[in-house]
């Protein structure tokens, strides 16, 4: 009875979240350093390959922002119902990149300087670019810039790169591969209910990694002429060294709205030495997708010639340009 009753809550809990026409929620990597390093050790790097510290530190710290807004709840919605998408990386020290879709125009914001001592890369300066770089300056500033995104699209296939069309799922596919997993989960995965302290209800699923994983794609796979084309599953042999431990996805709910989803991953690093390893997933109140009053109108041609400019030899960036390595 408690199994029925809690996969019941969250799938009444995830059918109210569809039913939403804006949802926001935020990502990020619940770990430490330690964890980090100690995972990129089990992959067994070549000497001088091992995961940076200024990457260890961008990936313990990260977050990662969405919002989608439609014209229809999401669960009914189309690619041509999105009105406005928004997508923001922070780290600890603020944010590095934010994305905002509305109609056919982007938005880009990027703390290039950031960024670039995260990762521990070289990035130069505004003042560093050659007067030809023109609006590619305002990007290295940090301002808001914008531009038309088919316009974008035109002139790439005017350079000869058109773009390839994005892969889709017919209705009838979609509603096969919901069935699929909804099918996997009710037989493999373990549902428990428990009171939360602050008068939330938490539903944990809990299941076997590779036995929920291998089950999932034998479900899916007569169902894989339907896909699009570059949608490879795996086999399975490829996941026959996948581990089994067991992995707990805790779905916090509120008045019974989805809040929070968290997944513990450490299990299946197979490793004491990773102690903290999850995905974190917080929604709040849908936000409305706006455009930043200060942006800066870009010339697609002009900030592709600002690319061209700005990645000549001679005329790079500042006196001492970069090495070959450093680029």
């Amino acid at each position: 009875m408690e199994q029925l009753t809690a996969g019941q809550k969250l799938d009444a809990a995830f059918e109210k979240l569809g039913q939403e026409k804006t949802i926001s929620f935020e990502l990020d990597l619940d770990t430490d350093e330690r964890s980090l390093k100690a995972l990129d050790a089990l992959s067994d790097p070549e000497p001088g390959e091992e995961i940076p510290d200024e990457a260890v530190g961008l990936l313990s710290g990260a977050k990662v922002s969405f919002t989608m807004q439609s014209k229809k709840p999401i669960d009914e919605s189309g690619e041509e119902d999105y009105v406005g998408m928004a997508m923001k990386v922070s780290i600890e020290d603020g944010d590095v990149v934010e994305y905002r879709v509305i109609g056919d125009d982007v938005y880009v914001r990027t703390d290039t300087a950031a960024l670039g001592e995260a990762m521990g890369m070289p990035v130069p300066s505004a003042k560093d670019l050659p007067p030809e770089a023109g609006a590619l300056k305002k990007v290295l500033e940090g301002a808001w810039v914008t531009f038309d995104a088919e316009a974008m699209e035109e002139t790439a296939s005017g350079l000869g790169e058109e773009p390839s069309p994005e892969p889709t799922l017919d209705a009838k596919t979609q509603k096969k591969l919901l069935a699929a997993v909804r099918s996997t989960i009710a037989r493999e995965v373990e549902f428990k209910t428990a009171e939360g302290k602050d008068g939330s209800e938490h539903v944990t699923a809990t299941a076997p990694f590779r036995t929920l994983m291998t089950e999932l794609l034998g479900e899916i796979r007569p169902l894989a002429k339907s896909l699009p084309p570059g949608m490879e599953l795996p086999t399975e042999k490829d996941l026959k060294d996948a581990p089994n431990a067991e992995v707990t996805a805790d779905f916090t709910l509120n008045d019974g709205k989805l809040t929070e989803v968290y997944v513990d991953l450490a299990k299946l690093a197979e490793s004491a030495k990773v102690k903290k390893l999850g995905l974190k997933l917080r929604l709040g109140e849908g936000q409305t997708v706006k455009a930043p009053a200060d942006a800066t109108e870009l010339d697609v041609e002009e900030l592709l010639g600002g690319f061209g400019a700005a990645m000549m030899g001679e005329e790079g960036f500042g006196e001492e340009g970069f090495g070959e390595e450093e680029f």
